[in-house]
């Protein structure tokens, strides 16, 4: 090689290696690592041997690059530059930080691909006026931002990014952020804040809840997820329990309810009053009216599915509270930046001291009559903790548990015929699983899940009455669950899901009564072999949006039958203009579990409830069809919605439906239809929000052996209106709102021959079945927080809400008995009265 040729080549080499080398520094310069605001001063308290008081609770969620300066003057300034935080000395050793509440943000917005510039991107403050848009360059200047506001920026062509103002706060270097086309599920956000802080609806119409961030909602001062859910449209509770959950008119057992990916078979404490899950260590919670994934079986009216924190704490969190019902703790602990572990605990108080909450909910649950006296022992607890283990950058290990227990002890002793009742109730659920999320290649990866479930109610009812009559219930499920999910990504724009599933469920119902003597041991056990495939589908425009998938699944009742089920599903969003959104969902969904509802007069609520599998004839599979289509217009700070939905739901019995009629026992087979509509206007501003929801329905039932086989449904309520509003300005929170809604039906007795006396005993001749309606509902909830400020890491907060504040007494229920003279008994079940709460709490 010529020398000439050699100096050359070698001196374009040392370009060549210069100019990487300037472009790695700068690479580097750009993925400085940042660490937690709250860790840094850590490190110069010990490096200076300075204290910093902290006057904002919200700091530790900042992340900074430490600054290169090396005198406390110096790296303060900088910090300052970064967060717009002021550190103001005290003394020569004590600093305090005063963060304040409108801050300036910048950024420069980059496409993730080829990391051009984006110019003319919207970038809105969202529930406020301010926006701009992106400069020749991609950068963006807005002032005066409060700190915590949800930024907006989005370009046609590109995924919308949501950020909080604080995380643009450095003005030293502004961020840098990148557009993405890339898709893997359908997971974009539609409406950021939806009725309050914390809510959202997904572009697959589902809602995902957040605890964490929640605002604040009438009556509620806890984020208790299963009466959070009940503010949505569509959703309610008719006897004003948590484990009576109607979504579009089903019952509660037909709600595929999940916790860390494992069915649960007991969702509530007191009876129902309370969520059986502690809501300060649920992280999400999505709910699905239709058009559900094809991953998800079972559940043919709806479904709930909460999970825990997924990630390793950077450092130590967790809370504590008490309030007039129970206490809890929880916590997150890193143990290394591997490993991390949580947990929590709640234990009812009720057994150690009386308040008038408790005994609100006490007499919506008893009801006595003035000739009846009572005596009560009853307390609750849950438990719940997760391991949390990254193998390494693509495999990750997770393992749950949950433990939740409901013990009474309550006897009666009624005063005219000395005759008394004692009664024993324990209702157990323990439920454990794993979880493996792998990364096998960019475009390829797995979940792996395994759990077991389960649940035992063990109930003893003694009647003393001229004899002793004893009454024994028992009812046992224990279910193993594997399942393998895969997730292939051809490009940008589609997804492939597949799977296989398999379930087996065991279910023991024993019943043993002493006079008339009578004993029945039943233990059934059902294998599930199951199949799913979805695709999902983004178009390059973010204007279509569709998931379009099937699961095949074989049940297998070893005793009884077996049948091969096709479950299509269907989920679509159109984006016609910015702000108007057409979506359409349908599926086929199935379920060979069910609750039974039998001996009404004895136990309370969710305890007279055993859980049976279908056997294909007395209780064949519960199978559903569903189609809904709605739209949505949301621009700005204004969201209006409307959603018409069919749903039909075939192989339901007189057993699992609640009746307490003649056609109560008879074991009639038949189905039920809804048609209904729902209407949602929400008002959101920075600082407020009000809404107006609207539910219409008619929900029949047909039975072939009932005389007339068409008749309205136990929980047809054909109107159903919520008001509300929610007002949230620097620490305080406060949110009223009021509920009315149509008397549900019920059957009478026959007016002219009440009582039939050809048989022994002598029997209730009733009206034609639900001809009866109770009256309207109404009721009246308010609820406020203050967040208390703190110059330590501690963080009190004091609730205070008071549950139908107008003491309006509604009938939740109507239904009739022979008492001990021959005569008919009216039972009325009515809600609760004016019920207050406190909720102490404090963050650490």
């Amino acid at each position: 090689m010529p020398k000439i040729c050699r100096n050359y080549c070698i001196g374009r080499l040392l370009v060549l290696l210069a100019f990487l080398f300037l472009q790695t520094a700068k690479g580097q310069e750009d993925i400085a690592p940042r660490i937690y605001f709250t860790s840094y001063l850590q490190e110069l308290e010990r490096k200076f041997e300075i204290k910093f008081s902290y006057t904002d609770a919200s700091i530790s969620s900042i992340e900074i690059v430490p600054p290169s300066e090396v005198t406390i003057e110096g790296i303060i300034n900088n910090l300052y530059l970064q967060t717009q935080i002021s550190i103001e000395k005290l003394d020569e050793r004590y600093y305090a930080l005063i963060a304040k509440s409108n801050i300036d943000i910048c950024a420069t917005i980059l496409d993730n691909f080829q990391q051009n510039t984006v110019t003319g991107a919207t970038v809105q403050v969202l529930e406020s006026e301010k926006a701009t848009i992106t400069d020749l360059n991609g950068k963006f200047t807005l002032k005066n931002i409060p700190r915590f506001a949800v930024i907006q920026i989005k370009h046609i062509g590109y995924k919308t990014l949501f950020i909080t103002a604080e995380k643009l706060a450095n003005l030293q270097n502004c961020s840098t952020l990148l557009l993405t086309t890339n898709y893997q599920q359908l997971n974009e956000v539609i409406v950021y804040k939806f009725l309050t802080k914390g809510i959202s609806k997904q572009s697959d119409a589902s809602i995902n809840l957040n605890p964490a961030n929640f605002g604040i909602l009438p009556g509620q001062i806890e984020p208790d997820v299963l009466q959070t859910i009940q503010a949505l449209p569509g959703i309610k509770s008719i006897d004003e329990t948590v484990s009576e959950i109607n979504i579009r008119g089903g019952t509660n057992d037909q709600n595929l309810i999940l916790w860390n990916n494992i069915k649960m078979y007991q969702s509530g404490h007191f009876f129902g009053l309370i969520s059986a899950f502690n809501p300060y260590l649920t992280n999400e919670v999505s709910v699905v009216k239709n058009g559900t994934s094809a991953a998800y079986g079972g559940g043919v009216s709806g479904i709930i599915n909460m999970h825990t924190k997924n990630t390793i704490e950077e450092t130590f969190t967790g809370g504590a509270g008490i309030n007039l019902i129970n206490a809890d703790i929880y916590a997150h602990l890193p143990i290394t930046n591997k490993l991390g572990f949580q947990f929590s605990v709640r234990r009812s108080l009720t057994d150690f001291f009386d308040t008038g909450t408790y005994g609100r909910f006490r007499d919506r649950v008893f009801q006595d009559s003035d000739v009846i006296e009572s005596d009560e022992n009853f307390y609750f607890y849950d438990f719940t903790t997760k391991v949390i283990y990254n193998i390494n950058e693509n495999q990750k290990l997770r393992f749950s548990l949950i433990n939740t227990n409901n013990k009474l002890d309550y006897s009666e002793v009624n005063t005219m015929s000395s005759s008394n009742t004692n009664s024993i109730l324990n209702q157990y659920n323990l439920s454990f699983g794993a979880n493996l999320e792998s990364k096998w290649t960019k475009v390829f990866t797995t979940k792996l899940n395994i759990y077991q479930s389960q649940y035992r109610l063990n109930a003893r009812n003694t009647a003393i009455n001229n004899g002793v009559q004893q009454l024994f219930q028992n009812n046992k499920v224990l279910e193993n669950t594997a399942k393998l999910t895969t997730n292939y990504s051809f490009n940008s724009y589609i997804n492939w899901i597949n799977g296989y599933e398999f379930n087996e469920t065991g279910i023991l119902n024993e019943t043993f009564v002493n006079q008339p003597r009578f004993e029945s041991n039943i233990l059934d056990v059902l294998l599930k072999n199951a199949v799913f495939s979805e695709l999902n589908f983004n178009s390059d425009d973010q204007k279509w949006i569709a998931r379009i998938g099937g699961r095949f699944t074989h049940f297998n009742n070893l005793d009884t039958f077996k049948e091969w089920v096709i479950e299509p599903r269907l989920n679509i969003n159109y984006q016609f203009t910015p702000d108007f959104n057409l979506e359409l969902k349908g599926e086929f969904k199935s379920q060979a579990i069910n609750q039974i509802i039998d001996l009404e007069q004895n136990f309370f609520g969710i305890e007279k409830r055993r859980w049976i599998l279908s056997d294909g004839t007395t209780l064949p599979l519960t199978k559903s069809k569903q189609a809904s289509i709605g739209i949505n217009y949301d621009v700005e700070n204004l969201y209006v919605g409307i959603d018409a939905f069919y749903k039909q739901v075939d192989g339901i019995s007189t057993a699992t439906q609640g009746f307490q009629n003649e056609d109560q026992f008879n074991g009639q087979i038949g189905m039920y239809e809804i048609k209904g509509a729902e209407f949602l206007i929400n008002k959101r501003a920075e600082e407020f929000s009000a809404w107006l929801s609207y539910t219409y329905t008619l929900n029949n039932y047909n039975f072939d052996g009932i005389v007339p086989p068409n008749f309205p449904n136990n929980l047809d309520v054909k109107h159903n209106l919520t008001l509300a509003g929610s007002y949230m300005a620097n620490n305080f929170k406060i949110s009223a709102g009021i509920n009315y809604r149509s008397g549900k039906p019920f059957t009478e007795p026959d007016t002219n021959n009440p009582i039939n006396n050809s048989f022994f005993p002598v029997s209730i001749n009733y009206q034609n079945a639900n001809s009866s309606r109770l009256p309207n509902y109404f009721r009246a909830d308010a609820s406020a927080i203050y967040n208390f400020n703190s110059n330590g890491k501690l963080k009190p907060s004091l609730g205070i809400s008071v549950l139908n504040f107008t003491n309006r007494i509604n009938l939740l229920d109507s239904y009739y008995r022979i008492d001990g003279s021959g005569e008919i008994e009216t039972i009325e079940s009515k809600s609760l009265g004016l019920t207050p709460n406190i909720n102490f709490r404090v963050l650490f």
